[in-house]
This record gives structure tokens, C-alpha cells and sequence, in this order.
């Protein structure tokens, strides 16, 4: 398999969690409630933690939020970043509290003392920063000429100048636009003007539908190009699907693999099963059992299981004999193969059950 050549970037600690060189891309999404709604937000991110989310932010629009923090934290197993806007004594309260990364935004953050305070409270407690600019709240930088993706650019690198003249280089990047292309234009810029790890993503997506592929598309292309070190996927949607769509997409590039890879047709005139229905039961049941072995995610060489079901004689036996486990339907049965051999015929009743069987041994040995 043909390996993605990824950029080189500087090794950043979050919590558990390293991110940059040849560490895994990680995904991370953010809480849909209120911080302070402490059960809720336990609730929420424990979700976020079967879904496999590694890194969870969190907004902190008030002390409250901040504080909620540190009790959040005696719950949960995955790193927290908490974001700030505005009030930079948020910051420092987040910090007090046990954040384990601050996200700040040159938009609403950036008179030098109170970068300054900051930035000493980081060093101390030895945690990192993300910079993380928006197209939506950028300042224009007295330049009504130049592009988003050229603002986004340099707003980032104008605040990390001033982070770096405080000794301080705990450093991740975000520069998020609400189109694919500007997104693409300003990572590719900002990946060939410092080492930093970047997080990637695209802000204000639209709906769930739109925003997934937009956000497939941008960060899809910046992961082609070795570019992306963490993900989060914003939809308008509850924060697992963004984590669904996350592992898709590292998934889809051969970064990450995490469960069985579905290979199926899209069926037409010649299928004589309900596929769709089939697909579409194997796949829920694979969502809900932990079929994946520990660790087995994290590996960047590791080798996907692919499960084939394929709906007819055409593309159907070729499919199913180059997966690990596959069946390809017939009128009513379909022949079940495994590592490329014919082993027996099943019928579309039972093979659901039987393809779980069948992954449950593979994944076993």
C-alpha cells in the first residue's frame, strides 16, 4: 500500500495524547452543552470516548465553565481543551482548573499582557497552546487587499511571533475557513512557514450533509499532501457523527484503521437480495461491538480487515475473494469466501449473523 509522506512537525503533549511527527492524526471534537452542566458534559464525552475520540474541547464562555474543569476531568480518560474568547482571565482560571491545552483566537485575544500571563500560567503547568484563527473573527490587519486565506496566514504567524518572544513554543495551529478551498490555501501556505503541529478542520460547514463532504474534501486533501497532525470535524449534528466522519476519512486515506473496512455494490437491476438492508444491518452491529482489538487503531502500518458484500455474479466473486471475509450473492444464497477461498453457501437470512461470526474469529487470531 502506498504510504502518505507527512509532513514533519514539531512533538506536542496533549494530556495522553502526542500529536505531530509520527504520531497518529488524532481526532478530537468538542461539546455540543454548556461546560458547566457538569453531569451533561461527563455524559457527552464519555459518548465521545466509545466513539473514539482522543482529544474533546470544550468552550469556556464564563468562571463557571472554567471551573467545572477540574471536577469534568475526575470523570473521563481523554485530554481537554478549553477555549477561550474574549476574557483572557478565562484562561488562566481553565488552566488552574486542569485544562490540557489552551485554544486562544488572535481575533478577541491579543493585548501583550495578558498574551503574557498566559503564556507564563502555560509554562508553568507545562501545557500547550493552540493559535487557533477563524475567518470569522479575524481582524483585518489594516489590509482590505488580501485574501482570507493570506489574513488567515498572517494573523497566525503575527501571533506566534509574539508567543515565541515569550520562550514559548508549546505550540498547535488552526487556520479555519467555512469553504474547502480556503481552507486548503491556508494550510498549504502556513505547513511551509513553521514547524508547528497543525489541527485541521473547516468552521461554520453548513448542514450535516454539506459540511461532511466539505469537510472530506479540504481535509482530505491536506491529509493526501502529509499535512494535518489532529481533526475535528464541526457539524451542525451531535459531536459522534463528527468522529464518525473523522475515522472515514482517515479510513478512506490509509492513515488509521479502525474496524473492518465495508466493501459493498450499490446494487442495480441484477442484485436479487435486499443489499442495502443487509450493509446497513452489518454495519450498525459492527458500530455497537468493540470488535477492534486495543491498539490496533494507533498503528500507522497496520492492515485493514476488509469485509466484502457484494449483490451479484459480475463484480461479486472477484470482490469477495481479494477481502479477508466476503460473500457474494446469487438469487437468494451467496457463497461465502475467506482469504480468498470458497468456503460455503449461505443464505441472505443468515449472513449477517454468520459475517459477525466470521470477524469475530478473524480479529481473535
Amino acid at each position: 500500500m502506498t504510504q502518505i509522506l507527512r509532513r514533519k512537525a514539531k512533538i506536542i503533549k496533549v494530556g495522553n495524547i502526542y500529536i505531530g511527527g509520527k504520531n497518529p492524526v488524532a481526532i478530537q471534537s468538542m461539546l455540543k452543552n454548556k461546560t458547566a452542566e457538569v453531569e451533561k458534559s461527563i455524559r457527552q464525552i464519555k459518548q465521545l470516548e466509545l466513539s473514539g475520540c482522543e482529544i474533546v474541547r470544550v468552550a469556556i464562555k464564563d468562571i463557571a465553565d472554567a471551573k467545572a474543569i477540574k471536577k469534568i476531568k475526575q470523570k473521563i480518560s481523554i485530554p481537554i481543551v478549553a477555549d477561550i474568547h474574549f476574557n483572557w482571565r478565562l484562561a488562566i482560571e481553565a488552566i488552574d482548573n486542569g485544562a490540557d491545552k489552551i485554544r486562544l483566537n488572535p481575533g478577541n485575544i491579543y493585548k501583550r499582557q495578558e498574551i503574557k500571563e498566559i503564556v507564563s500560567a502555560l509554562k508553568f503547568n507545562k501545557i500547550p497552546l493552540r493559535i487557533g484563527v477563524n475567518s470569522g473573527s479575524l481582524r483585518r490587519l489594516n489590509s482590505k487587499s488580501s485574501s482570507i486565506p493570506q489574513l488567515l496566514v498572517t494573523s497566525a504567524l503575527n501571533y506566534v511571533k509574539v508567543i515565541e518572544r515569550l520562550k514559548f513554543y508549546n505550540i498547535v495551529l488552526s487556520l479555519k475557513a467555512s469553504d474547502a478551498l480556503g481552507t486548503i490555501e491556508a494550510y498549504r501556505k502556513i505547513a511551509k512557514l513553521c514547524v508547528y503541529p497543525l489541527h485541521l478542520g473547516l468552521t461554520a460547514t453548513g448542514s450535516p450533509e454539506d459540511g461532511a463532504i466539505k469537510s472530506a474534501v479540504a481535509v482530505g486533501v491536506l491529509l493526501l499532501e502529509g499535512i494535518g497532525d489532529t481533526i475535528r470535524i464541526s457539524l451542525t449534528e451531535k459531536p459522534q457523527q463528527e468522529v464518525k466522519v473523522a475515522m472515514a476519512i482517515l479510513e478512506a486515506l490509509g492513515l488509521r484503521y479502525f474496524g473492518p473496512q465495508i466493501i459493498s455494490c450499490p446494487t442495480c437491476g441484477r442484485c436479487e437480495v435486499d443489499l442495502i438492508k443487509i450493509v446497513k444491518e452489518l454495519e450498525n452491529r459492527l458500530s455497537v461491538v468493540p470488535t477492534w482489538p486495543a491498539g490496533r487503531s494507533c498503528q500507522l502500518s497496520a492492515r485493514p480487515m476488509k469485509l466484502a458484500v457484494m449483490g451479484c455474479v459480475v463484480n461479486g466473486p472477484g470482490e469477495a475473494k481479494e477481502a479477508d471475509i466476503g460473500i457474494a450473492f446469487g438469487k437468494k444464497d451467496g457463497l461465502l469466501f475467506k482469504e480468498g477461498k470458497t468456503v460455503r453457501k449461505i443464505s441472505s437470512g443468515k449472513c449477517v449473523d454468520i459475517l459477525l461470526k466470521e470477524v469475530s474469529n478473524f480479529i481473535s487470531v
